[in-house]
């Protein structure tokens, strides 16, 4: 599909489910994005919010310009938690695909939050490949929403998982995405303490308000990819837990010292701003050890990052005019 500088393509959640995947293509993508963060002139201004407390409201908007991309995008993602009530889905949203040389539109995506999901799991993905011990088979995950099976089948790309625990507010919810699950070692768990005994990978990607996992969860060779806390009211992890890490790896720092566990811990005073911490970006780029033993506790605070956004929005794009998708206007 030809595209001139007068033309938009209008891409559906249908169009970009049926050419974009949760795959090893995806991961490397988003992937690529990190290592670009620490090796590029990356332009990435802070997330703007809209909080909308009537409503259980929240929308975030994503921008990121990566060098070497021939387009830039903009990410508009709305949360409306109470939408479920009304027979709503509670995230939806939508991404513009600027060219980076003329500024022109040239794609509106309206994945209703597709894409986000895809590269939010990707990105666990990509923590847990470079950072988790290359034998991690056991696997806690608390939640058990979309993003939880998401980031479970993201980890089964990078890791022979074996055993899978899971956990959630509502027991019956973990009921039913362990009974989803075929040809592993799956149980559905009412306790945290149990759901964490043991395991190589713990995955959180809940709402909570209120730390999860605390200082006592720390078993050595443990792996933790804390993907919910996004907002600044969220927080999944024990600031002392946080502390105890031997390596804490953010996805971006100007962004967890604000929104993600990070900013917790520094509010408790339990670590110091001045520390050494590392971003993903850089581990992936060589520029700052990951793991280093089998027996290191290891965390990455993963916010979300415009830089991600533009990076499976580009790659959707292609694919999809590979395949010939969707519908040519002139705006």
């Amino acid at each position: 599909m030809e595209i001139n500088m007068a033309e938009t393509i209008l891409l559906s959640e249908t169009d970009l489910r049926a050419c974009l995947a949760l795959d090893p293509a995806s991961l490397d993508a988003v992937e690529q994005a990190f290592r670009l963060l620490a090796t590029a002139a990356v332009a990435m201004p802070p997330i703007l919010r809209l909080d909308i407390p009537e409503h259980n409201g929240e929308v975030d908007v994503k921008t990121a310009y990566l060098p070497g991309l021939p387009r830039f995008a903009i990410k508009v993602s709305p949360g409306f938690f109470d939408n479920p009530t009304l027979g709503l889905p509670s995230l939806n949203g939508l991404m513009m695909l600027f060219s980076a040389r003329t500024g022109l539109l040239d794609a509106l995506l309206l994945d209703n939050g597709y894409l986000t999901a895809v590269r939010t799991a990707a990105a666990g993905a990509v923590a847990a490949k470079w950072l988790s011990r290359a034998d991690a088979s056991r696997v806690a995950i608390l939640g058990a929403g979309e993003q939880a099976r998401l980031q479970l089948a993201a980890l089964r790309l990078v890791r022979d998982i074996r055993q899978v625990r899971i956990w959630a507010r509502d027991p019956a919810k973990a009921a039913v995405f362990a009974g989803e699950l075929e040809g592993l070692d799956v149980r559905a768990m009412d306790s945290l303490d149990a759901t964490l005994d043991g395991v190589d990978i713990a995955v959180t990607a809940t709402p909570s308000r209120t730390p999860l996992i605390q200082t006592h969860h720390l078993q050595t060779g443990l792996h933790i990819t804390a993907m919910g806390s996004d907002a600044g009211h969220k927080n999944e992890i024990a600031a002392a837990a946080l502390a105890a890490c031997d390596l804490y790896v953010a996805d971006r720092l100007s962004q967890t010292r604000v929104l993600g566990e990070l900013h917790h811990a520094l509010e408790a005073g339990v670590v110091d701003d001045s520390s050494s911490f590392a971003e993903l970006g850089q581990v992936i780029a060589g520029q700052h050890p990951g793991r280093t033993s089998a027996g290191q506790v290891t965390l990455c605070d993963l916010t979300g990052t415009g830089a991600q956004d533009t990076a499976i929005a580009s790659f959707a794009f292609d694919r999809a005019r590979a395949a010939g998708r969707g519908f040519i206007f002139n705006p």
